[in-house]
Formats: C-alpha cells, structure tokens, sequence
C-alpha cells in the first residue's frame, strides 16, 4: 500500500513525466482490467454513470498528462466513496 501511495503522490508532482506500464499498473488496480490491449489506448471501465471509462494511451513510452490527471482523480474518487462514514 506504501508503494502505492508513493507512486500516486510521484504522478501528482510530475504528470508529465509518467511511464505508461506505469499507469497501466495503477488503473488495473482501480478498475481492473482493461477492455483494449494491443493498441496504443487502454480503455477501463469505472463504477458510475458519468462518463463511464478511462481512457489511456501510450505515446514514446509515456502517458499523456490530461489522462495522468484524469486517472488520478478518478482514483480519489473512488477512494473516497469507498471510505467507510466517520
């Protein structure tokens, strides 16, 4: 979970700078598997009714960093609906 933490916060100081099997790992954690394999896109699926996908792709080695951004927040959404009420 450390790792993961600490993976996260290297995304968030430098979403430019992201390898893409990097943010594969993170959105196979989120959501699971992706639908699309093969391809330069990635495409998962998320639990709401909102614009239910997220859609990554790979250019020289790297994600782009709007998708970085989207994956991140995607990620704490989910992460707070998930948290057990206080």
């Amino acid at each position: 979970m450390r790792k993961l933490t600490t993976l996260l916060a290297k995304f968030e100081a430098s979403p430019n700078n992201v390898r893409f099997k990097d943010l594969c790992k993170i959105c196979g954690l989120y959501f699971g598997r992706a639908r699309q394999h093969g391809t330069s896109h990635r495409i998962y699926k998320t639990p709401w009714a909102d614009d239910p996908r997220i859609n990554i792709q790979e250019e020289k080695g790297t994600a782009k960093a709007y998708q970085v951004k989207q994956v991140l927040a995607a990620a704490k959404r989910l992460e707070d609906e998930n948290e057990p009420e206080k």
